[in-house]
Parts: structure tokens; C-alpha cells; sequence
């Protein structure tokens, strides 16, 4: 059996259902590959009682999970909601041809959270990545949305500081010819020391933000949203 486990934005998240699956399980993995995680592995391992196997890409890409899932219960942690990357899509249709029993608990994401910004989130478009290399294709995604008068969420690859990340993006949008008088800044979400900014990428660049975090273009406010905003 594969349990495939949200475990949420915050270690206190946690949920019941996934703790009872991790105990159930004879081997418990923690991808360590998709964000910088907020805390300990440690923290995770104190909270389900319960030694953890740091993995890559790799190792998930290659489905060996699934081989021992055949033979006994194994539980992978994911940082967030499980269903967030395609590798993990591309695993659960790897154990339905191979007739693996799975289960999917699902865990809060950046998804849920950033309605933390007031930003209402059915005015949300695509969704952008920025990578850890130089790369300005994610900038077609801000437009495109734009257009549409729709707001874009930027998840941040994992390496890539705030320093460097406010530059680009400031840089890109300009190169783009993107108008966009402020951006938002969401540092912790889903935590306890979340914090969201809301200013011109000037005063942005002075601000010392923690990994994980990510950005938010906004596209037309509401009143309603733009009063949040302000008030920031």
C-alpha cells in the first residue's frame, strides 16, 4: 500500500489521518527536492514518532517506491498538497497500472493559503514558476493572465533567494514591458510567522524574507481587495 501524504504548510498541520497512515507504514520518505522545507525533518520525525528517509526526484521518478509498496505499506511525506507536481500524478498512474493499492490525504497548500493576501482566489489565473536559472518564459504566463484581468501566483524554485528573486522578477518585468505599479510578497504561509508585503518592488528589495515564499502579480482589484491590501 502507497500512502501519498500532504503534510500541509505548517509541521502543526499535521493531520490525524495522516498519522495513522505513517504508523500503519513500515517505511516513511520525505521529499526534500520541491521547497526548502520551514523545519526540521526531525520536527516531522518527533511529531509521528517515526524515523524518515530523506528522498530526491530521482528516487520518485524511478517508482521505486512502488516496488516496496507491493510488498508492505509505505508512506511518502510531501511538503504542501500531494497532488501538487506532475511527478506525483505520473506515480499514482504508475500504481494503478501496476495494481498497487494507494490512498491520497490530502494537506494544505500555497493553493489554499494565499487567500492570506485578500486576493480573492477565483480571480487567480495560471499559476507561474520562476527557476533557479536564468529563464523569462514564466513571463508570458503573467501576461497572458493580465489580459484576462486575472492575478498570477510565482512559486519560487528551491535555492533561489529573495534577493536574487526580487531583482529578476523586477527586471524581467520591466524587460517584458509589464506595468505593474506593486507586487506582493508571501513569506511562511500557512505558519505561524507568515507575513505578506504589499509594495513597489523598491521598497520589496529591501525586505529580508525567509524561504519558502512566493509572489503575486496582482491584475484589477476589487475594492474589497485592494482596501486588504493597503492594509498590509
Amino acid at each position: 500500500m502507497l500512502y501519498l501524504i500532504g503534510i500541509g504548510l505548517d509541521k502543526a498541520g499535521f493531520s490525524f489521518e495522516a498519522y495513522n497512515a505513517v504508523k500503519n507504514s513500515r517505511v516513511v520518505y520525505l521529499e526534500d527536492y520541491t521547497v526548502e522545507l520551514p523545519f526540521e525533518k526531525e520536527d516531522i520525525e518527533e511529531l509521528i514518532e517515526k524515523k524518515t528517509k530523506p528522498v530526491d526526484r530521482e528516487f520518485v521518478e524511478s517508482f521505486e517506491v512502488l516496488k516496496e509498496a507491493k510488498e508492505k505499506n509505505v508512506s511518502l511525506l510531501v511538503y504542501g498538497s500531494p497532488l501538487m507536481a506532475t511527478t506525483h500524478i505520473s506515480l499514482i498512474l504508475e500504481a494503478k497500472r501496476r495494481k498497487i493499492p494507494y490512498r491520497i490525504i490530502q494537506g494544505a497548500s500555497v493553493f489554499d493559503a494565499v487567500a492570506e493576501t485578500g486576493l480573492q482566489v477565483y480571480k487567480f489565473g495560471k499559476t507561474a514558476s520562476m527557476p533557479n536559472f536564468e529563464a523569462d518564459s514564466f513571463m508570458e504566463i503573467i501576461k497572458e493572465n493580465l489580459s484576462i484581468k486575472a492575478h498570477t501566483l510565482i512559486l519560487v524554485d528551491i535555492g533561489l533567494k529573495f534577493k536574487d528573486a526580487v531583482e529578476r522578477l523586477e527586471k524581467l518585468m520591466t524587460k517584458n514591458k509589464i506595468n505593474v505599479e506593486k507586487a506582493v510578497v508571501c513569506e511562511h504561509l500557512g505558519l505561524k510567522d507568515s507575513r505578506t508585503y504589499y509594495n513597489s518592488f523598491s521598497k520589496l528589495r529591501a525586505l529580508k524574507i525567509k524561504a519558502p515564499f512566493c509572489f503575486v502579480i496582482p491584475s484589477d482589484l476589487h475594492f474589497l481587495e485592494k482596501e486588504f491590501l493597503e492594509k498590509l
